[in-house]
Formats: C-alpha cells, structure tokens, sequence
C-alpha cells in the first residue's frame, strides 16, 4: 500500500467510496466524476503505477480484475446491452491517478475513442 495513494486509501477504507465488489486482490467502485450512466474503477488492492508495472506474477491478479468487471456489469445490467472497459497508462493517455484502473462505462451507447485522424 502506498499512504499517499488515492486508491490505497479508498482500498484500506480511509476515504469514503461505493464499493461494488471487493475481495483480497481486487475492489471496484462507482467513479466520483462519472463519464457514462455506469462509471466504475477497477483496481488492484496491491500498488502499481500503471499496467507498464504488471509481471507475470500477477495473473491472478489481473484475472480478477477481469472477473470484477464482468461481475459489476450484469449487476449493472448492462452485460447484455454492452459495456467499454478503458485503461489509460501514462501522461499522454491522461492518467489522472497513478494507480493502476480499469474504468467500465456502460448504461448508454458509447461512441468512439478516436476519430479516423487520430
């Protein structure tokens, strides 16, 4: 854990959040600053950065995660319907918290990432 971390702290339960699904490797929570009707992060309970630090050490790890989104969208109700998981890496995605997350949108249809010019 790092103390200085937002996630960390939501993770120890330092900071308020609405936890959708947690278990010893993995919690998921509705974003503050939702972009879609269903906004939730992902995130490793374990530190890291970004998915540059993950090894093959932590496929379990990222396995759950994996089962964490696919969990939280059929409570959602949007497994059927469709959903978008995003991860951004780095400055240049707009990473705005250094702690490794998956956002799952969902509720609405979503439009492209990026246009034909990108």
């Amino acid at each position: 854990m790092n103390a200085d971390c937002l996630f960390c702290r939501i993770v120890q339960a330092d900071i308020p959040a609405t936890i959708l699904y947690q278990d010893e490797l993995v919690t998921a929570f509705r974003d503050i600053n939702p972009q879609a009707p269903t906004h939730v992060l992902v995130i490793p309970n374990e530190h890291m950065a970004d998915l540059s630090e993950l090894t093959l050490n932590h496929g379990e790890t990222l396995a759950r995660m994996m089962h964490a989104l696919n969990e939280v969208a059929r409570a959602e109700g949007i497994a059927a319907s469709g959903y978008r998981i995003l991860a951004n890496t780095g400055a240049d995605a707009h990473q705005e918290v250094l702690h490794l997350h998956f956002h799952l949108f969902g509720g609405r249809a979503l439009g492209p990432l990026l246009s034909a010019d990108a």
